[in-house]
This record gives structure tokens, sequence and C-alpha cells, in this order.
């Protein structure tokens, strides 16, 4: 498993929004749900995304935007044209005005919109929860990036243009799915660019000792991980891979495994019911004791404080 792969193993989407909107010029939606990650593809003609501070960006047809959270944008056919309806969090949908407009702009299947034959037609996908794993991950983004059409190349979108009309059982999971993979696709082409900024540790991986170093850690966090076997694995002595790890990732190797193990701790905390013990056990921690004391000094609450607080 690599480093952008394990990122985003743990905080998969889970019962993500999606819709297919479709409008007709003029139009213009404020978006203002504190969502942690928007996918925005579009399918038919164009829109400009308008982040309250930055430049707007343009899509055109085949082109994708994905919007970093929670800072609020704007979507429409033209940057000056006003808002019609307001997005908030919990999928409420509201005019301008705050009159409630849930319901009223529904044109069937997960599908929004004048009609659906609207000459604009967008994709739209939000993982509605902070997965903690992707911390790195989404502090390595802008809050707003785009792909164009001559990088860009998404063999999902009619996939995805059949599925999400779909009214099945089980259609939620497969959404959730293609998300991912549509996320995963999109991210691996923003790093791959030749003008690319990637983060420390997705750099790393092409570091033959600090990406093998990288990959163990991440396999199997639970295991008693010490720099020393971590330097027999990779083939180098102690001091050698604590020096080249630091200065690749930019911190030394147990502090990375230290905030790995729980990142995935505060991940399972909430996308599952297990107790502490058996979390403290799948992340490399002897007992709920030790796992509780390491997660409230770096979260600054216990454990169940934080399976329980409102994300």
């Amino acid at each position: 498993m690599d480093a952008l792969a394990g990122l985003l193993e743990g905080p998969r989407a889970r019962g993500a929004f999606m819709i297919r909107a479709c409008f007709d010029p003029p139009w213009a939606i404020r978006v203002e749900d504190r969502a942690p990650l928007t996918v925005m593809l579009m399918v038919r003609g164009e829109s400009w995304i308008v982040p309250d501070t930055g430049e707007p960006v343009r899509l055109r047809a085949g082109e994708l935007a994905i919007a970093r959270g929670p800072d609020p944008y704007t979507c429409a056919d033209d940057p000056g044209t006003a808002p019609q309806a307001l997005i908030l969090p919990g999928a409420e949908c509201r005019y301008p005005d705050g009159r409630p407009l849930n319901g009223s702009m529904d044109i069937g299947v997960r599908s929004w919109g004048d009609g659906a034959d609207g000459s604009t037609v967008m994709l739209i996908g939000t993982y509605l929860v902070q997965g903690e794993i992707s911390g790195p991950l989404l502090d390595a983004l802008p809050p707003l990036l785009s792909l164009t059409a001559d990088r860009w190349q998404c063999a999902l979108t009619p996939v995805l243009m059949d599925e999400v009309v779909r009214d099945e059982p089980g259609q939620e999971v497969v959404l959730d799915r293609l998300l991912d993979l549509l996320v995963i696709a999109a991210l691996r082409t923003w790093f791959a660019r030749p003008e690319a900024e990637p983060p420390a540790w997705y750099a790393a991986l092409a570091d033959p000792v600090v990406g093998r170093v990288l990959r163990l850690v991440q396999d199997d966090p639970a295991h008693p991980w010490t720099v020393a076997t971590l330097a027999a694995k990779a083939g180098v002595s102690r001091a050698a891979l604590a020096r080249r790890f630091t200065e690749r990732v930019g911190e030394p190797p147990m502090t990375y495994l230290t905030g790995w193990r729980l990142a995935l701790a505060a991940d399972r905390l909430r996308a599952t019911d297990d107790t502490l013990e058996a979390i403290a056990r799948q992340v490399g921690y002897g007992s709920a004791f030790a796992l509780s004391s390491a997660f409230k000094r770096v979260y600054g609450v216990s454990p169940q404080e934080h399976r329980t607080r409102v994300p």
C-alpha cells in the first residue's frame, strides 16, 4: 500500500452526497455546507467555481474541480450571476432570503436543477465527514484545484452518469466506491503534474529507503516497530534511516508512526463500533489505557469524546 492509497483507504466515502445537477443559464448556487471535500465533474456545458478568496476557476465539459472545505464558494454560469440557492450543512437547501428550498428543484433520482435536459450538467460528489487519516492529504491540497481536459481524461464519467440516477438496493455503496475511484484518479493526476509540489510523504515514496519504511508502517501499523527493526528492513543503519527519513518526510520515523497509528484509531472510532481495547490492538498500542493517553495528548480529547462528538 502506498501513502496515497493508505490515506484514502481509511476515510472512504460512507453515504456520500452525490447528485446530477442540471441547469440553464443564468444560474448560481452558493455552497456553505462546510464539507471536507467536494468533487465537481463537468459533463455538459461549462461553469465557474468562484471561491470567496482566490481566483475563479472555469470548468468546461470533461474537466474537474475539487473544493477543500470548509471554505464557501459559488458555482455559476458566470462569476457575476447572483446566487439563486444556498446549500447548508446536512444537504439543507434554502433560497438566499432564507426560505426553505428542499424538494422544489428535484427532477428525479439524485437529480437537481431546472430540468434533465439542461444545457449544463455537472456531477457533484461530497464527502460529508472529515476522516482523520485524510488530514495530511487535505492539508497538501489548495482550497480549490482543477484539472483541465488536456491533462485529465475520465473514463468514469459515463459510468457515473448511469449509476447516479439508479434507484436500486445498495446503490449508495456503489456510488461511494465510484466517488473514491474518481478522487484517487484525480489526485494521482494532480500530484503527477510537472509543476506539482506534492507533500513530503508523497515525494518520499520515490526514495528506495524511506519509501520502503513508509509502506512497512502503513501496511502493518500494529507491528512493534522500532527504528532498529525498520532500519534492518530497509538495509541501512539506524542513524542513516533516522537522518534520511527526517530529511524526506519532515519528522522522525517514530513520530510519523505515532501520528499514523493515532490517525487510524481516530478514523476507526468514528467508522466502527469496535471497543477501545480492540482498536488499540489494531493500531499497535498494548492497551486501551496506553492508546487513550496518547490520543488525548495529541487530539486534546479522549477517544470516547472523539467518537461521540459531532464532526
